[in-house]
Formats: C-alpha cells, structure tokens, sequence
C-alpha cells in the first residue's frame, strides 16, 4: 500500500504526486499532505470505506478544522458547485488525504494538472464516471510551515478546473445555463424594444442566434461526451 506524501498545496509537488502513482506496485494509494494536518491514525478508517466496496475514500474536514475563515468559506462554494455539477454531494472537495484503488486512479492521470489542484480534479473525475466514493470524517490539525496557496489566483484556478472537469464529463449542465442566459436576456431586450420603438432590433436578434448557438455546442459535446464513454467502457470491459 503506497502511501504518497503532498506538501500542503505546494503546485511544484504536483507530477510528483502523477509519478509515484505511476510508480507504486499496490493495489490501494493513500495521499495525504505532509504538512502535519493530517493524521496517520485514521488510514485505516480510510481503508475500511474501500473494503465495503468504494473506490475512493476522502478525509472530509470539519469547518472548524479549515486553515481560516476564508478558506472554509471557500471550500464551501467550491463544494456545493462541485456538487451542482456532478450530482452527488462532495463534503470536501479540496482534502488532501485520501484512499484510492490504484487502478481507478490511474485513468484519469491524463486529467490532473501538473498545478493545483489533483484533489479536485480526481474527485469530480470519479463522481462524473460513477465510481463509488465514500467521505470519512476527520480534525484536521494546525498546519507546520506557511501555506504555499494563493488566495485569489488560486481559487480562480479551482474554479476553472471545476469547469473543466464538468463540461468534459457533463456539458449541458455549463452550456444550457449560458444558452438560457442568453435568451432570456434577449426576451427581455425584445419586450423592452418592442414596447418603446414598436419594432425588432438587430441587437435582440443577436442575443438570440447567440442562445441557440451556445445551446447546440453544449448538445453536440453531450454526444460527444456519450460516444467517448461508450469507448471508455469497452476498454475498461476488454482490459483483464
């Protein structure tokens, strides 16, 4: 059983987290940052959601355990839009310490950033493929060494990797809320126009074409999506 130490966030330890995946010769990895929050003791807790048949157990953190206010509110957000996304409740998007079969891990080494954040990425992988993940509550405790995480830039890269995960696996749930954005904007500008200048504008006619557009792009990577999991699911089903 491989266990493979982070640095608490540091982006540089990243493809070291891709390399010792690769790497390991067990069936089951076991991460966890290697700044002190995380204890040792509650691996097997972790291992035990394994035995039961998920293929992923998370160390879902309490609030009180989260490095400041800021980042709990944070991770807040970004659990109920990973959520939104994928269907299921994910308690703790972000957490570091973790039990995976190897296996299920290695198929998506193809998706995690070389950057932040492979928790994330790895989680919404899973949900999205249907691979049964399992949350285990744990205290996090006071992080050793200062935090190599960026507030601002990267919680805009938490959120586009959200995005990027949700619409490669799930493309309507981005694509429609745009498209109907866009038209009942356009609604909105047509009533407003017709009622002051009596007549369709080019601009109302614009947002709509827009709202289609966006529309069919999000339909036509559904199917897209559907054929690339269809050949997913063969291979996985020849593989011995």
């Amino acid at each position: 059983m491989p266990v493979v130490r982070g640095a608490g966030g540091d982006p540089s330890v990243q493809p070291a987290v891709k390399a010792g995946a690769r790497a390991a010769r067990g069936e089951t990895l076991v991460f966890l940052d290697a700044d002190g929050q995380h204890d040792p003791a509650d691996i097997p807790r972790l291992l035990a959601k394994l035995e039961e048949g998920h293929d992923m157990a998370v160390g879902a953190r309490h609030d009180h355990s989260q490095a400041s206010w800021g980042r709990g509110v944070a991770n807040r957000i970004y659990n109920r839009l990973a959520s939104w996304m994928t269907n299921y409740q994910v308690l703790d998007l972000t957490s570091g310490f973790r039990a995976v079969r190897a296996g299920r891990f290695r198929e998506f080494l193809y998706l995690l950033p070389n950057g932040f954040s492979y928790p994330t990425t790895i989680t919404m992988a899973f949900f999205r493929s249907g691979y049964p993940v399992a949350y285990v509550p744990i205290v996090a405790g006071r992080r050793e060494g200062k935090s190599h995480i960026q507030p601002l830039q990267d919680g805009v890269r938490f959120l586009l990797i959200i995005f990027k995960i949700g619409t490669l696996y799930s493309p309507l749930k981005l694509f429609f809320p745009v498209s109907l954005g866009f038209f009942l904007i356009g609604l909105v500008y047509y009533v407003h126009t017709y009622v002051v200048e009596h007549r369709f504008t080019n601009m109302g006619t614009l947002l709509f074409s827009i709202a289609v557009v966006v529309f069919l792009m999000g339909l036509v990577s559904e199917q897209i999506t559907s054929l690339f999991y269809q050949q997913s699911g063969s291979t996985t089903e020849r593989q011995p």
